[in-house]
């Protein structure tokens, strides 16, 4: 008799449960959905009579070719019958055992380390076809996975599936010790860490320790000095892939992050999240010590030392000392005598580049500062603010 395989949502496997008795197997129904399916066609014994059993599959159903992808989150489980098969193929090196001979030789690969499928377009390689396949797309840019609400596209169906959350705002994964919900189980894994605090990746160069195996990695490159993302354009290279992709952004001239109140354009999300707060009026950053706020922490920073007197920006040439590095550097050039800033219509120069543009407005009559009692526009703001003074009765 044969049993039926069966392709539904392009998600979900079933095998028609009527053929077996449910009391012969001890095995979920999510489990039966990892069958290796080109060992169900060479033919396998019925457990009950001993008959062979011939499972017939649809063709375009390539199990045992690539990998499924299959989440189990988003399928309903719940009410599925639960089955048992033996597991009769024992690991020789570990104790994991297997229903099908198929799900132990590709098991065994991960004690051998054996990376069979090369990747054509670069030297990384995998243990399955499946992970090869979903590779190759960073290298085709193909994104199969269109959400059916934006315009996004994805390489893989979970991020797809984890993007589509943003639409819906779902959140189904609920920490037991507190109200916080997250749309991925990684999430919530992590996140269960913060109540242990449990720090499991110890760094062998320092004290330090990790929540997450990645963040150790990340850290011991500060030790050696690696930086694995080299650009192809020039000479930089970087710790973090992510700061390399911004960096190529320098290169292209690639703006992705549009304001929408504006027609600036950013090539970081966090730099456009800054300048929105220019329409807002938004400073989040409070002095503790008086009323002064900030768009920026870093200006904060620098702000405080007015606090507290630091100055840690030391010349190396004389006993001054500054507050900002960009002082410092002001100041050494009155021991180098570099005026670097060249204006293209007279021939003078100037230390500083701000000193440049502000005498270029001589040429170009620009006024870019306007005073808001009355009519008057200057090229300086200095100037600006003495013309202020009359307006409110203050000598200047």
């Amino acid at each position: 008799m044969d049993v039926e395989v069966k392709h539904e949502n392009d998600n979900i496997v079933k095998l028609d449960e009527s053929y077996y008795p449910q009391d012969i197997f001890r095995k979920s129904a999510y489990d039966i959905l990892e069958m290796n399916v080109k060992d169900e066609i060479e033919g396998k014994k019925d457990p009950v009579n001993n008959q062979a059993v011939q499972i017939n599959i649809k063709n375009e159903i390539e199990i045992y070719e690539e990998q499924i992808a299959f989440t189990k989150g988003n399928c309903n489980l719940k009410n599925e019958p639960t089955y048992n098969v033996e597991k009769l193929y024992q690991c020789s090196q570990c104790d994991k055992a297997f229903s099908q001979k198929g799900n132990l030789k590709t098991h065994q690969i991960t004690h051998t380390g054996e990376k069979s499928y090369q990747c054509s377009y670069c030297d990384t390689a995998f243990l399955r076809k499946g992970d090869l396949k979903i590779h190759q797309r960073i290298h085709t840019g193909e994104k199969p996975y269109q959400c059916s609400q934006c315009d996004m596209a994805f390489s893989q169906k979970g991020n797809l599936t984890t993007h589509q959350m943003t639409h819906t705002g779902r959140k189904p994964y609920q920490c037991s010790q507190c109200v916080k919900t997250f749309s991925q189980r990684g999430y919530l894994k992590k996140h269960k860490m913060t109540h242990t605090q449990e720090k499991l990746y110890q760094c062998s160069h320092c004290d330090t320790a990790f929540l997450l195996k990645n963040n150790l990695k990340l850290h011991q490159r500060r030790h050696t000095g690696e930086k694995p993302y080299q650009c192809s354009q020039c000479d930089l290279a970087f710790l973090h892939n992510s700061n390399f992709k911004i960096h190529q952004r320098a290169h292209t001239g690639e703006k992705p992050y549009q304001c929408s109140q504006c027609d600036k354009a950013f090539s970081q999300r966090g730099s456009l999240e800054t300048h929105q707060m220019t329409h807002t009026g938004e400073k989040p950053y409070q002095c503790s010590q008086c009323d002064s706020a900030f768009l920026h922490n870093s200006n904060l920073k620098v702000h405080q030392r007015t606090h507290t007197g630091e100055k840690p920006y030391q010349c190396n040439q004389c006993d001054k000392d500054f507050s900002q590095k960009g002082s410092l550097k002001i100041h050494q050039m009155t021991h180098t005598g570099g005026k670097p800033y060249l204006c293209s219509q007279c021939g003078k120069t100037f230390s500083l580049k701000g000193n440049l543009e502000t005498h270029q407005m001589t040429h170009t009559g620009e006024k870019p500062y306007q005073c808001s009692d009355c009519t008057t526009a200057f090229s300086h703001k200095r100037d600006l603010k003495i013309h202020q003074r009359r307006h409110i009765g203050e000598k200047p």
